[in-house]
């Protein structure tokens, strides 16, 4: 009896933890990176990463981390319904000379918790 009990409550662990990641959110971002090329000094920029969910269930963006103090991002608060779209617009403040890569980490609750997006250029 014991071991039925038991065999019986992996297999209700094992069926609800599948039906769990079956209905998740989804990000389907247009593109991930983003190269602005040559821009000037002391002229902060911006760019907007379109994203959509193509997962059954809302996407929630809970924080978008830039990895540096030179740069600031703005993104959807509201929750992102399935066939829906959102954004995460970023800017970064271009102080000093020279080539740069930035990247933004966003925390959600889709498949991949944790995504990265990246800019990068030359500052003149």
């Amino acid at each position: 009896m014991k071991k039925l009990t038991s065999i019986g409550a992996v297999l209700i662990a094992f069926i609800s933890l599948t039906a769990m990641t079956l209905l998740a959110a989804e990000f389907k971002f247009e593109k991930e990176s983003h190269d602005f090329g040559k821009i000037p000094a002391n002229k902060p920029v911006s760019y907007e990463y379109k994203f959509s969910n193509a997962g059954d269930q809302p996407i929630i963006i809970t924080d978008v981390q830039p990895t540096c103090g030179c740069s600031v991002a703005e993104f959807t608060k509201t929750p992102v319904k399935p066939g829906e779209a959102g954004t995460i617009k970023v800017t970064y403040n271009a102080e000093t000379t020279g080539p740069f890569t930035k990247s933004f980490i966003v925390k959600s609750n889709t498949k991949t918790p944790v995504k990265t997006l990246t800019i990068k250029g030359i500052v003149e």
